[in-house]
């Protein structure tokens, strides 16, 4: 099966790299999550950028503009059922389809996303980042 388009609200697993792991010395991230989409870009040299936000279970003590995605969102999407949150605070990017890409399913190994966000989610993702660009606390990691 081929990767899938790299579109906005795109729900992929990926290798998140958290800001605090990496002013920590690490370079890679602990584990393949759920991480969403939120924009797309093709840079200067023809590189196909893409840029993500994780999806966790752990409350967002931190980012007071992260989203709650819903159980009903989560079933569609063949998430668990855990409380899970979109951190909006936080992005990291990758050149498409890049190193930190990972199958969602071990028995599955040609299949790379779980499914689309329904609008009205992604749009408070987009609202959250957009917050966190104007209050200067967004965080951006680059992932080469």
């Amino acid at each position: 099966m081929p990767l899938p388009d790299r579109v906005p609200g795109l729900v992929i697993s990926y290798v998140f790299l958290r800001r605090h792991q990496r002013d920590g010395g690490e370079e890679e991230g602990r584990k393949a999550r759920p991480c969403a989409v939120v924009m797309t870009m093709t840079d200067e040299d023809g590189d196909r950028r893409v840029y993500v936000v994780p999806i966790t279970h752990t409350p967002p003590d931190d980012d007071p503009h992260a989203v709650a995605l819903p159980l009903k969102v989560k079933q569609r999407l063949g998430l668990d059922d855990q409380p899970s949150w979109i951190v909006t605070g936080e992005l990291n990017w990758f050149v498409w389809p890049g190193y930190d890409l990972r199958p969602v399913r071990r028995d599955r190994s040609d299949v790379f996303a779980w499914g689309m966000l329904p609008v009205e989610i992604f749009e408070a993702v987009r609202s959250g980042i957009g917050r966190h660009r104007r209050d200067r606390t967004l965080k951006l990691t680059p992932r080469l």
